[in-house]
This record gives structure tokens, sequence and C-alpha cells, in this order.
């Protein structure tokens, strides 16, 4: 563990900038676009295809929020029709190696957690 005296920001302290990013990065939507666009470049309803369940709302303002955050690189061609591929930046893919990192935990111990939830559920009546 990093000790945060060493660091110019601090995640911890409520007027902190990169709260924000944390939670652009960490958010479902977030995380799920950076881990697709991990993958390569894609247009926006490939992109909305691969990250199954967001709308379209939604995706365009994760892509927005990463984008002014630095990670996301939009590159409009000026064809007709009008072509934009969306793909990390080089600090989006260092976020998102590490990202997928933690997806691959996660889904690696989803049994133990599905485990828990039932022994949570059975000694609390359920859900």
């Amino acid at each position: 563990m990093v000790d945060s005296t060493d660091r110019a920001f601090d995640v911890f302290s409520r007027q902190c900038p990169s709260r924000s990013t944390l939670e652009h990065v960490t958010g479902r939507w977030g995380a799920l676009t950076l881990g697709a666009l991990h993958d390569g470049t894609f247009r926006f309803n490939e992109l909305r295809r691969r990250v199954d369940g967001v709308s379209e709302k939604m995706l365009s303002q994760t892509l927005h929020a990463l984008e002014r955050d630095g990670l996301v690189q939009r590159d409009a061609q000026p064809t007709n029709p009008p072509r934009v591929d969306y793909r990390l930046t080089p600090l989006g893919q260092g976020v998102a190696e590490r990202l997928l990192a933690l997806i691959d935990f996660v889904e690696g111990r989803q049994g133990d957690v599905l485990r828990a939830q039932e022994r949570y559920d059975a000694t609390r009546g359920g859900r």
C-alpha cells in the first residue's frame, strides 16, 4: 500500500479531484467501457453492443467523462456518413489493464461470492 503523504492527490480527501476520476473509472459503465476498449478501437454502436445493457445516453455520458479525463480518445472522420471511433489513450490503457485484473479476479472468485450470498441470505431470510 502506498502512503498517501507521498502523493500530490489524496482520494480520501473530500475536495480531491481524483475522486471524480475514480468514480468515472470504477462506476459500472466506466469500468465496462474501459474494459471493452482494451480489446481495440470501436465505433459507438459496436461499443454499445459490447457493453451489454448500457443505454445510448449512458454510454455517451460515460465516453464524454472518460475522454475529458484523458482515458479515451475520440476520433471523428470527416466522411459521409461521419465515422467516429473510440480508443484508449496510453493513460486509459494503464487504467484498463488494472481494471481487467480486478475483473478477472472477481470472475474467478464469483463461485465464492455466490456461496457467501447464499449463506448470508439463509441466515437473514433472503434478500
